[in-house]
């Protein structure tokens, strides 16, 4: 391999157990295999799906909306029409 295209790689060792903090091969090869792709793209979806899963996936806002801003909204939205917006994202009713 060239110097440059080992500058953006790493040492992947694979555990002799499966565990919490790694697989064994064997484990990467049954996920590949699994999934229909190879080790390495099964280990890049896997930091790709734990990515999402930890990283913020957004910029960090300026905190709430000050006043001038919601009064601004206001004016932009129609008002006298009754609007309501039902989300699935929330559990809303009480157990």
């Amino acid at each position: 391999m060239t110097a440059r295209t080992t500058i953006n790689q790493i040492a992947f060792r694979y555990r002799s157990v499966d565990s919490t903090t790694g697989v064994t091969r064997e484990t990467a090869k049954r996920l590949a295999e699994y999934l229909g792709v190879d080790e390495t793209q099964a280990i890049h979806r896997a930091l790709h799906e734990l990515a999402i899963r930890v990283l913020p996936q957004y910029e960090a806002d300026d905190g709430p909306l000050t006043p001038g801003q919601v009064r601004q909204i206001k004016k932009r939205v129609p008002q006298g029409e009754k609007r309501s917006v039902k989300s699935s994202l929330f559990d809303t009713e009480k157990a």
